[in-house]
């Protein structure tokens, strides 16, 4: 599998990769290999390295997402990449393409989601419930195509 075309840097600490839509950021008990799968035997051929390989995900990106994920070649660099990430000192963009015409201002959405084990799926609502966490989304439509909206 040729993975050099997803990297979009990589030093001596950190590999970040352009996450395709339907990979699987860590594994799940579906059994799917994962990008950590993934890049850590690639990492393991391309070094020619005997045994196992670190490689931490500070944060993740849900299966159907594709866009930017950094993996942490080192355990000194994941510390730092997730504190930064819990302090929120890196900003996270997403794009979104949505069947509808959007014409509003920018705007902030304040709803509240936990996971569902279970069903391996998050709950969202718009009311605070018992073991939920506050999601907060800022958006602005950038272009509006037919019958499309970037967000």
């Amino acid at each position: 599998m040729g993975l050099k075309h997803l990297i979009l840097y990589e030093d001596n600490h950190l590999l970040i990769i352009n996450k395709p839509s339907g990979w699987l950021s860590q594994g799940d008990q579906t059994g799917d290999k994962s990008i950590l799968d993934i890049f850590k035997d690639y990492l393991k051929t391309r070094k020619r390295k005997e045994g196992n390989v670190f490689l931490g995900l500070p944060h993740r990106l849900d299966r159907p997402v594709s866009g930017c994920i950094i993996l942490c070649k080192t355990s000194k660099s994941l510390t730092r990449m997730t504190q930064l990430i819990k302090d929120r000192k890196l900003k996270k963009i997403y794009h979104a393409v949505i069947k509808d015409r959007v014409y509003r201002e920018p705007a902030t959405l304040r709803s509240f989601i936990k996971k569902d084990t279970r069903r391996n799926r998050a709950i969202i609502s718009d009311k605070e419930f018992k073991f939920s966490k506050s999601a907060i989304l800022h958006f602005e439509v950038l272009q509006i195509i037919d019958q499309f909206s970037l967000l």
